[in-house]
Parts: C-alpha cells; sequence; structure tokens
C-alpha cells in the first residue's frame, strides 16, 4: 500500500492500473481510474490529476487513447506473444512443474487480468514427463557465465533409477561448454572433452552440482564441427535424436507424403534424385548422423527404406529383423 503523500508516483500508479485492468475491450472512465487508486493503493485524485498524468504517460511514448474511456495500447508482449511463451514453458521437459507454474504466472501478470481465464486451462496443465531436477534454472545460468566467460565446467551427470529418482553417477565431467540448443523439448549442453576432437551433448535437466572452473575452455577451432562456428539449424537438421559424430550423405526411398515430415524433421536440405509421376515414391537424399537415422529409420520405416550408406542398411536390416523375432508369437 502506498501513502496518500505519494503524489509524484501518480503517473505510475495509473500506468499500473491501466496494465492489469484495461484493454482493448475493457475502458476505464476518469471515475473507475480513481476508484482502483483509491481502492489498490490509498491515493487519492480527482479527474484533472487523472488526465494529465495520463497525457504524461502518452508523452513518455505510451500509447493510451480514450473511447469511452482509457485503455494501455503499449505492451511489452501482445497476448498472442505472451500465449506462445506459456505454451512453450508449458512443453518444457528441462524444468519442473513447480517451475513451470512460476513462469507461467510472471508472463500472465504481463497482460491484464483478462488475459488469465483465456489460458486457465493451460496454467492448470502437468506433464509427467518434466524432471525432478531442481537445480535446472541456476545450471542453465551458470552455463551462459560460463559460456560468455569461455571457461571450463565441472558437475555430476544423473540417470534414472529403478526407484524412478534422479540419482548422481560417480564419474565426474569437465567440459568445454560453447552452445545450450533445445532439442525435442529438452535443453542440451553442446560442449567437448579435452581428450578428444568432437563434440558431446549432456541433457542439461541430469546435470547436477554445476561449476564453473577458472581454466580456459578449449578453443573452439579445436572441435570438428566448430571449426567456422555453429550453423545451428543445420546442426540440429543433421543431428535429430542429439547423436555425437559427423553427419553423412543418406540416400532413402519413401513415399511423396513422408515428404512433409522429411522438411520438418531435416529442414529444406532435401535433394530430390528420382521422382516419377507415375509411382507414389520417391529417392532423395539428406545428410544426417548416421546414429539419429538408424532411430529415425525404425521410426518411419512403413513409409521409408534407407538406401545409402550400406552398412546403415544392414543395421536396420538386423534390428527389423531382431524385432519380428520378438513378435513372432503373435502369428
Amino acid at each position: 500500500m502506498y501513502g496518500t503523500a505519494n503524489k509524484k508516483m501518480l503517473n505510475m500508479l495509473i500506468l499500473d492500473i491501466l496494465k492489469r485492468y484495461s484493454d482493448e475491450e475493457h475502458h476505464l472512465t476518469q471515475q473507475e481510474v480513481m476508484k482502483l487508486l483509491k481502492r489498490e493503493y490509498g491515493m487519492e485524485c480527482d479527474r484533472r490529476s487523472v488526465k494529465n498524468n495520463v497525457e504524461y504517460l502518452n508523452e513518455l511514448g505510451y500509447e493510451i487513447p480514450y473511447d469511452d474511456g482509457y485503455w494501455l495500447v503499449t505492451r511489452e508482449f501482445e497476448d498472442a506473444e505472451l500465449r506462445v511463451l506459456i505454451d512453450s514453458v508449458l512443453s518444457s521437459k528441462s524444468i519442473t512443474n513447480n517451475q513451470a507454474k512460476e513462469l507461467i504466472s510472471k508472463l500472465e501478470k504481463m497482460s491484464s487480468k483478462y488475459f488469465e481465464p483465456k489460458v486457465s486451462h493451460v496454467c492448470a496443465a502437468e506433464t509427467t514427463a518434466r524432471t525432478d531436477n531442481k537445480q535446472v534454472l541456476y545450471t542453465v545460468s551458470a552455463l551462459n557465465d560460463a559460456i560468455e566467460q569461455k571457461r571450463k565446467v565441472h558437475f555430476k551427470y544423473g540417470r534414472y533409477g529403478t526407484d524412478l529418482e534422479l540419482h548422481k553417477r560417480k564419474a565426474d565431467y569437465i567440459i568445454n561448454p560453447y552452445q545450450m540448443i533445445v532439442a525435442n523439448s529438452r535443453y542440451y549442453l553442446l560442449g567437448n572433452v579435452d581428450k578428444y576432437d568432437d563434440i558431446s551433448y549432456y541433457r542439461i535437466d541430469k546435470i547436477l552440482d554445476l561449476e564453473i572452473l577458472d581454466e580456459r575452455r578449449k578453443p573452439q577451432e579445436q572441435v570438428k564441427g566448430l571449426e567456422h562456428g555453429l550453423d545451428l539449424p543445420k546442426h540440429m537438421a543433421e543431428h535429430v535424436y542429439m547423436y555425437c559424430g559427423p553427419s553423412s550423405p543418406i540416400k532413402l526411398r519413401c513415399t511423396k507424403a513422408t515428404i512433409d515430415s522429411l522438411v520438418d524433421w531435416f529442414g529444406k536440405d532435401i535433394r530430390i534424385l528420382e521422382q516419377n509421376d507415375d509411382r507414389a515414391e520417391i529417392t532423395v537424399r539428406i545428410h544426417c548422423n548416421e546414429n539419429a537415422m538408424f532411430y529415425w529409420a525404425l521410426q518411419y520405416g512403413p513409409y521409408v527404406e534407407v538406401l545409402e550408406p550400406k552398412d546403415l542398411r544392414k543395421d536396420i536390416s538386423k534390428a527389423v529383423h531382431a524385432m519380428c523375432d520378438k513378435y513372432d508369437n503373435l502369428r
């Protein structure tokens, strides 16, 4: 509660009232602004003061038109933008349910009170796929500092046990951190271990007890795949399941309808090698990590056939036959 003598704060209090109680469909008369000032802040003023202070706010760059009452047009985010941000928090598996609720509550407050009912069904939702690791937000912040300062990090890595709890592994991890990325609704650290020259990935929601070290990280130019910087869209398209290792040209035969899924997963860097209007199949070439393609091809098995490389094709064939043997008793 603000004291009634704080008249110098009147314009900021009016701005706060307009933020919370007005939007395009809900306008506030001068009398309604005065009542809310009295109720919320114990501040009394007259209509002239309301009018003058709204004019000051307009001069400061806030767009506050009068149409049967005042309403605030200028906001940091539109309601549709806030909805996108809230949906992003909701779909994230890298934070706990409580952290997600707190973030959504903060985002709600960036619009008027009339926005909250529009997303009430979203705010109440929970997902059982979220992490239990309460250190995630600290870890993200610390990793951001380490990457900016170009320093190594030390941490423990967790793994879920049969008790469904996250347990620390005994090993210590000392990593050169370069980038944090989001894939499949999870946060990953893209880094490198000193004795290797390639990229490695770490689930940030499984990182525990992270510490920034004084030692400088390995120069990025010494890591394969990062010599010329990180082309993130290309990197993500070629490592769809976040497997380490180089990308290879992959030749696929698939149905024409599968092109939609190929673009979803690998972007538009797809070369069509064969296309026959009389057939429902096409042959394409993409670049992808072979380990990732192994699992992707199994996922889309009814619609996709890997033609090359031959070794990958053989590995998929073995996996398909092994799966067939498991379900053979159903025949």
